[in-house]
């Protein structure tokens, strides 16, 4: 297994599921940085935005400064990976709303796309450069309803809908492999940041 020891990546820490991308970043030899604050991302190598609840922390990226300084972040050609939540504040669209956050990527995402929360579940997903199937854990997750340029690359799909998207630098995805045992969709975002 590759460790990526002398890398340092961040979690933007503003609400929802942190700790585990923590302990997953450390178990393969990442230095994990709790993201607090705009001036933390001058030291980071790669930076994920987390599952939780995207308006709320769409919110709170406004009022911290975060919406301009990650388009920044992406700018440098740093990687950037999106879980749930993420992939909602990444898009460049948001079916039937006005408000979007980052839009750094180039898809048009559907939010709570698999039902509520009781409707949470999981299932075992071809993931493109994997080998075997990814046990993935979708909780009020989004979809790709729609890919809005040939930059972005479907990595994985559930009953047609793109769940695991690529773009340069970008990775986004609808479930949270941080919940999972299993670290290999994190491995292939460390190799993004390593430029591998």
């Amino acid at each position: 297994m590759q460790h990526y020891t002398g890398y340092k990546v961040g979690v933007l820490a503003l609400q929802g599921a942190v700790s585990e991308h923590i302990e997953q970043l450390q178990s393969l030899g990442v230095e994990a940085i709790v993201v607090k604050k705009v001036a933390d991302l001058a030291m980071l190598d790669g930076l994920i935005l987390p599952g939780g609840e995207s308006t709320t922390i769409g919110k709170l990226m406004y009022e911290y400064g975060f919406i301009e300084a990650i388009k920044q972040f992406a700018k440098q050609g740093k990687a950037i990976f999106a879980t749930c939540a993420g992939m909602i504040l990444l898009a460049k669209e948001i079916v039937g709303e006005e408000n979007i956050y980052l839009s750094l990527m180039d898809i048009a995402v559907q939010r709570n796309a698999f039902g509520r929360q009781v409707d949470s579940f999981q299932s075992d997903i071809n993931v493109q450069g994997l080998q075997g199937t990814f046990p993935a854990i979708f909780i009020r997750a989004p979809y790709v309803h729609s890919i809005l340029s040939k930059k972005v690359a479907v990595l994985a799909e559930v009953d047609n809908h793109p769940v695991l998207v690529k773009q340069e630098k970008l990775l986004a995805c609808s479930f949270h492999p941080e919940l999972s045992q299993d670290n290999r969709i994190m491995q292939l975002f460390l190799a993004m940041v390593a430029g591998d």
